[in-house]
């Protein structure tokens, strides 16, 4: 139970923390994320059948609508957050499964199901985390090098530069791209909002 847990509060943290609507810090969002731990094992401890993962799904089901799930609402009034600052955050339609073995969700109502988590036999199982994003750790390393390079030859600085720069301008069209799919006022294919958070 603990790593489709802590997947679908990773998951649902992660949602929170790419709204450009969320003023909530890291602080509280880690505090957010443990409270869903715990207020969904509280919950489905009497719910949880691994021999049999489909049995209480209905029950295990997480949904975000016109309104906001309880359980959701229980951790973040557990964490100290104003529930209706955390609806405000995610996409207007979405339901997640936490079954014994695998973790999925579907964004909008006829979205695609995508599977967030899936327990695999002869692999290290791990709870899903969101990548972090290989062009920040680029920038970072390209920095570093500019920086020894600077001294000894000019023209690796200004290729550093160069790529220092569009690196930075790909790390603000994601964040970019991510505020208007997650903005109701605009029309975007549920697709293109399950395809972006699965990769982010």
């Amino acid at each position: 139970m603990k790593l489709e847990l802590h997947s679908a509060s990773n998951f649902l943290v992660h949602l929170v923390r790419l709204s450009s609507r969320s003023s909530i810090n890291d602080a509280q969002l880690e505090k957010f994320r443990l409270s869903l731990v715990e207020v969904l094992r509280r919950r489905y401890r009497d719910h949880w059948f691994p021999e049999r993962p489909f049995k209480g799904s209905g029950y295990r089901c997480i949904r975000i609508n016109g309104r906001m799930d309880p359980v959701i609402a229980q951790a973040a009034e557990v964490a100290s957050l104003d529930s209706t600052q955390i609806h405000a955050t995610f996409p207007s339609e979405l339901t997640m499964w936490i079954d014994p073995l695998e973790v999925s969700y579907r964004i909008g109502e006829n979205g695609s199901i995508c599977v967030l988590y899936e327990f695999k036999e002869d692999s290290l199982n791990e709870p899903w985390r969101p990548n972090k994003t290989l062009s920040n750790e680029n920038t970072k390393n390209n920095q570093q090098q500019q920086n020894q390079n600077s001294v000894s030859n000019s023209t690796s600085v200004t290729t550093n530069n160069t790529t220092n720069q569009a690196l930075d301008n790909n790390c603000k069209e994601t964040l970019r791209k991510m505020d208007y799919l997650l903005d109701p006022r605009k029309s975007v294919s549920i697709e293109q909002l399950a395809a972006y958070v699965s990769s982010s």
